[in-house]
């Protein structure tokens, strides 16, 4: 093998930021509508990808390691502290439940679709599912958390990249198209009519601006993502190991993940520039696992992850439908709980926009709060991918 291009620390960190940066000034500048449908994370993964796979940048560097100990779990906590559960119970009542209707679909559905198509892939593939799972409850964030805690392969991890991709392709349009079965379905329901405009009044008082990100709140920040991070290190290598799936490394995220959680109950919670500054850090991760990416093995089992993926979507769909029908819940938010589930912030006000624009403001709460439990659900889906693997 040749000896890469580019093997300093510094140099590979240069070439991730500007993989990450271009993609989204290019997102921003043309408008095209190809990122409607191919976000800018494809991007983001596949380049680095490439590029580790043409000598441009190494498979393998101490960067890697130390980004996946100090950035992974930094843009856990800062992510989470935007998260108000309580905010989201008071608003949404039954619809929450829904959203965590839709969670069980992707909880349970993993096993079952996993179990039909495991045959055309790898031993550990359950762990792909199980990264899979934490894009589909929470988001990027905890496709890239559960990915470092079960330690999945490159190739298991970019067949979930993949089949993430894939699946937003058709279930979006559908999660869109279900507005137009309103009348009929909240029928169905016994929806009250008066609970659009409850949600309506409730939502417009959510919009809270943090203000203007200061300098010194960059420094609080980062204050509390590196101390809750070491403490979390410090913690983990306590508790008790029960492979396959709880190792050190996933009791770390785990305890970042509940560390997020109770400070987003703080004043912490008010520090402008959190989630600005979680998301940058969730993309940079991402162009590093594409740089330690290897495709051997990806085209033939390519096919049968993918059509797990679209068994266990529409898995995940009936539990949505059925929470729905079962607690007299209104198919908008129906579509906003499953897109808040599968596509995270990113996706989930699209759906409210196009349903309702004024419940805009709650499809963010609802994804927030898939955000908090993504780890603890995609862990429950892999144990059990594991058990049927």
């Amino acid at each position: 093998m040749d000896t890469p291009l580019i093997t300093s620390p510094v140099g590979i960190l240069a070439t991730l930021t500007g993989v990450a940066s271009f993609f989204f000034l290019l997102e921003k500048s043309t408008q095209w509508r190809l990122f409607d449908f191919f976000p800018p994370l494809l991007f983001i993964y596949a380049v680095p990808l490439i590029c580790s796979n043409r000598d441009v940048i190494p498979n393998e560097s101490p960067l890697y390691d130390w980004m996946g100990d100090a950035v992974l779990p930094m843009f856990l906590i800062l992510m989470l502290l935007d998260v108000d559960v309580l905010a989201a119970v008071r608003i949404m009542g039954k619809g929450i439940l829904v959203l965590l209707c839709g969670t069980a679909g992707v909880v349970l559905g993993a096993p079952v679709a996993y179990l039909l198509v495991k045959g055309g892939l790898g031993p550990e593939s359950w762990k792909g599912f199980g990264v899979l799972a934490g894009s589909w409850i929470g988001g990027t964030g905890n496709m890239a958390a559960v990915n470092e805690g079960l330690k999945a392969t490159p190739a298991d991890f970019g067949l979930a990249v993949m089949a993430d991709a894939m699946v937003y392709l058709i279930w979006l349009p559908i999660l869109l198209g279900s507005k137009k079965c309103a009348n009929w379905f909240n029928r169905i329901a016994r929806v009250s009519p008066e609970r659009i405009k409850m949600l309506e009044r409730s939502s417009g008082k959510l919009s809270k601006e943090k203000g203007k990100p200061e300098m010194r709140h960059l420094l609080y920040l980062l204050f509390l993502g590196f101390f809750f991070t070491w403490l979390a290190t410090e913690l983990a290598v306590w508790l008790p190991e029960v492979p396959p799936v709880l190792s050190t490394k996933t009791w770390n995220i785990l305890l970042v993940t509940t560390f997020g959680v109770v400070l987003s109950m703080t004043p912490a919670k008010k520090i402008p520039g959190s989630r600005e500054l979680a998301v940058a850090l969730v993309y940079l991760f991402v162009a590093q696992m594409g740089a330690k990416a290897d495709v051997s093995g990806l085209a033939q089992q390519a096919p049968w992850f993918l059509l797990g993926a679209y068994l266990w979507i529409f898995t995940h769909g009936a539990f949505c439908l059925l929470g729905a029908i079962v607690l007299r819940v209104d198919i908008h938010s129906t579509a906003i709980a499953s897109a808040a589930n599968i596509g995270g912030i990113a996706s989930a006000p699209i759906v409210a926009a196009y349903h309702n624009q004024k419940l805009v403001p709650v499809s963010i709460l609802m994804a927030l709060i898939g955000y908090a439990i993504g780890n603890y659900g995609a862990f429950a889906a892999a144990w059990l991918c594991w058990l049927v693997s």
